[in-house]
């Protein structure tokens, strides 16, 4: 899926351990937990009127709401400050439940201890993702396409191959897009907490998209709260939804869906006439002390702490670091990955693979991408 991370990320799982001397204070980003029986507020006595006052005939009792009931209350304020119209928020936020699926969905995902260096072998991750149906069909309409294919490049400076294979990997070519009320997900995710303010962001940002006039209807998506061919995240719909044949409509059009694909590449910074990364044999002389990157990533450090430091494909030859098929011109900067260790495949990967990153901030994702993409190109 796409979003910009502050944090990355898309980094899903995270494992809270309280020390005890902590275990009194409370969460900020906690659930709002809710109140049992026991803990309702005792309602004040009513004074009784003196004789001279007309005598009350029932007496309201306020309602209090506890839990979610309360918390939509804190993204209707949120809608408020934000300028959402107050029909759109009266439209939605009343009517909005928690969703028990998407709360056992985020609490599935995948992933090593925390703090651990556990990284599952690339191969099983690659054979999912980068199967012959979606290498077939991926070529299919690459071949099809190339009028379209061709104006996508020269407008966006993206690789076409690239845009399809995103577009294969996020939804099978438009087969499988999520069928969860957006919403309600952003909404949940947001109450769950683990991302409380990444996900209240998108929920507002979904608001908007209705302002400005999306169908509710079409407002659905992934558990995650991704939507579309793109599968965008709300905020990137709203930023970078493009017209490729006419109207910007990223749910029905694959044109738009494409070319979306092709902006948030180029905004993350797609280097136009590059290749995203190569398979490379690497010495077995290679000093790897000597490459480890010293930078500090400001999100995803277990991703680009896997990467080497940046050397030109001059300096990477010099090193016996060799590319077993496709060149990069010598003095484009790369940097080593080795997704399941020394002595097995290996990928010198330039500042395009990091524009796919901020697509979705996993090297096995980037890569099987990436090679997904050369199939495609290569015709199958």
């Amino acid at each position: 899926m796409a979003f910009r991370w502050s944090s990355s990320l898309l980094c899903l799982v995270a494992i809270a351990m309280t020390p005890a001397s902590a275990q009194q204070e409370r969460d900020p980003l906690a659930p709002l937990p809710d109140l049992p029986p026991s803990s309702q507020p005792t309602p004040r006595p009513v004074r009784t009127a003196p004789l001279s006052s007309p005598v009350p005939v029932s007496v309201a009792r306020p309602v209090v709401l506890s839990g979610f009931g309360s918390y939509k209350n804190v993204l209707a304020a949120r809608a408020r400050a934000a300028g959402v119209r107050e029909a759109t928020i009266g439209a939605v936020i009343p009517y909005l439940s928690q969703n028990a699926r998407v709360i056992a969905l985020d609490r599935q995902q995948p992933g090593g201890p925390p703090n651990s260096n556990f990284i599952p072998p690339f191969a099983p991750y690659r054979a999912q993702h980068v199967t012959s149906d979606l290498i077939n069909r991926g070529a299919a309409r690459f071949q099809s396409g190339r009028a379209q294919m061709r104006w996508l490049e020269q407008r966006f400076g993206v690789e076409p191959q690239v845009l399809l294979a995103i577009f294969g990997h996020e939804t099978s070519y438009g087969r499988v897009t999520g069928n969860f009320d957006l919403l309600e997900v952003l909404a949940t995710l947001a109450y769950e907490g683990r991302r409380r303010q990444f996900f209240e962001d998108e929920f507002i940002a979904a608001l908007q998209l209705l302002d400005r006039g999306t169908p509710r209807s079409r407002l659905k998506g992934s558990w995650a709260g991704a939507t579309g061919y793109p599968q965008f995240m709300p905020s990137n719909v709203l930023r970078l939804a493009t017209d490729g044949d006419g109207s910007a409509n990223i749910w029905g059009s694959e044109m738009d869906g494409l070319a979306s694909i092709a902006a948030y590449l180029r905004d993350a910074g797609w280097k136009p006439g590059i290749h995203w990364g190569i398979p490379v044999r690497v010495s077995p002389s290679l000093n790897r002390a000597a490459v480890r990157t010293t930078l500090v990533p400001p999100r995803c450090p277990q991703v680009f702490r896997r990467h080497s430091r940046w050397l030109s494909m001059r300096e990477w030859r010099q090193l016996g670091v060799i590319p077993t098929g496709q060149a990069i011109p010598e003095g484009e900067m790369a940097t080593l990955l080795e997704p399941d260790g020394p002595s097995a495949t290996a990928y010198l990967l330039t500042s395009n693979y990091r524009a796919i990153l901020d697509y979705n901030c996993s090297n096995f994702y980037a890569l099987s991408v990436g090679l997904l993409a050369d199939r495609i190109a290569a015709g199958g």
